[in-house]
């Protein structure tokens, strides 16, 4: 986290962000390739897309942003680690990548997934966090209903989605994934016994 650069329009990682993290890069360390594939769609400033590419350095790591202002800071986050194995496109979320469909090991996200209407308890999220990576929709999950379609067409069967969101977002993400075909969805809780991300494999 210390190396990040951070500007506006960034959002500030999180300890709960390095936990989702960790759930990519065990996930994508486990896949029986030479070259596996990783997407981070909405990478912000590249932290997970960085993790990824830094801790299993023969993958190739594809990171999506699509705010302006996240993108120069991802680029410069890209540039300054020096990760030659990410590659950062400025593209939406549902666009993202469709050269890479079916060949994705896998897909991670800190997708925006506060509610239009609910005030984030930290003062510093409220002040600070750009609106476009924080809020999701009328119950928070409109991005995590886009990122299960997404994940679905990048990914090849077996791949992993992990998914960081909100304490008491788990039971509906699970939903949303199973129902659109995903198995064994898991919430996982991370330090302080708070869910905060899911994961679930392509069938």
């Amino acid at each position: 986290r210390d190396h990040l650069g951070l500007g506006p329009g960034v959002f500030v990682p999180r300890p709960e962000t390095e936990m989702v993290a960790q759930l990519a890069i065990d996930a994508l360390r486990a896949v029986a390739s030479d070259a596996p594939i990783a997407v981070d769609l909405g990478t912000g400033s590249g932290a997970i897309a960085l993790a990824m590419a830094t801790e299993v350095p023969h993958s190739r790591v594809f990171a999506a942003e699509n705010s302006v202002d996240a993108f120069v800071w991802t680029r410069q986050n890209v540039d300054r680690v020096s990760a030659g194995n990410v590659t950062l496109a400025f593209i939406d979320l549902a666009d993202a990548f469709g050269e890479l469909d079916g060949t994705v090991s896998v897909v991670a996200s800190n997708p925006p997934y506060v509610p239009d209407d609910a005030i984030p308890r930290d003062p510093e999220v409220r002040l600070f966090d750009p609106p476009a990576a924080l809020y999701g929709g009328p119950d928070g999950l409109d991005a995590v209903r886009q990122l299960s379609r997404v994940g679905l067409r990048l990914g090849h069967p077996g791949a992993t989605i992990v998914i960081e969101h909100g304490e008491w977002q788990g039971a509906a993400i699970r939903e949303i994934l199973t129902n659109d075909g995903w198995r064994s969805a898991a919430t996982h809780p991370d330090l302080t016994r708070r869910d905060r991300a899911t994961t679930a494999i392509r069938p």
